[in-house]
């Protein structure tokens, strides 16, 4: 996907996730319209970036 980094196992951008959180959509919307994305991972992409974040913040 052009070097975009994607959800291992998929051809979906990361940066599809982030678009739509940002838009006001739910992980739920999310999964439902990238069925080969699994919760889990979101959940993971999710905490590794909430640490990243914080670690910088200290």
């Amino acid at each position: 996907m052009s070097g975009a980094p994607c959800f291992a196992g998929t051809r979906v951008p990361i940066q599809n996730l982030i678009d739509y959180l940002e838009g006001g959509d739910s992980i739920d919307e999310f999964l439902e319209d990238f069925p080969s994305v699994r919760r889990d991972q979101v959940i993971s992409f999710l905490e590794e970036a909430k640490e990243s974040v914080l670690a910088r913040a200290v």
